[in-house]
């Protein structure tokens, strides 16, 4: 998918104009490559980060002439993929019908504090059946 690609699916799921999803589009991109130029990372949760790294100075081959050459220090950006967006790809997760992809961090959250409390009510019934009155604990013997 390139560019005008994605703006038409933005034009068609916003069902605004075409001048609107592009504009949009844009400023994304620009406030990402503002944001990673300054050192900032830019994460955007379930999908991934994009960030700004440093490349040591090093010393260098030319593959043609075979001398050696020093390669200054330099910055590269750089995408590191979140959790759902590599659960998607790899087919251990779902992709939904409709919707978004991946869904937004106050709803991924809910709902593992939701299954870490039904852990914790397991965990703690489970406390309760091995303890038989006072400091006597069943050790399955």
């Amino acid at each position: 998918m390139n560019k005008a690609e994605l703006i038409d699916v933005l034009t068609e799921k916003l069902g605004s104009d075409r001048r609107t999803a592009t504009a949009a589009v844009e400023h994304i991109v620009d406030a990402i490559v503002r944001a990673v130029h300054d050192g900032k990372s830019v994460t955007i949760t379930g999908f991934g980060v994009f960030e700004k790294r440093r490349r040591a100075a090093r010393v260098a081959r030319n593959p043609r002439t075979g001398e050696t050459v020093k390669v200054k220090p330099t910055s590269v950006p750089a995408f590191r993929p979140g959790q759902s967006f590599k659960n998607i790809i790899a087919g251990t997760q779902k992709l939904p019908a409709s919707g978004p992809a991946v869904k937004r961090g106050a709803a991924a959250a809910a709902k593992k504090t939701a299954a870490a409390k039904k852990a914790a009510k397991k965990t703690t019934a489970a406390a309760k059946k091995t303890t038989h009155g006072g400091d006597q604990v069943d050790r399955g013997e």
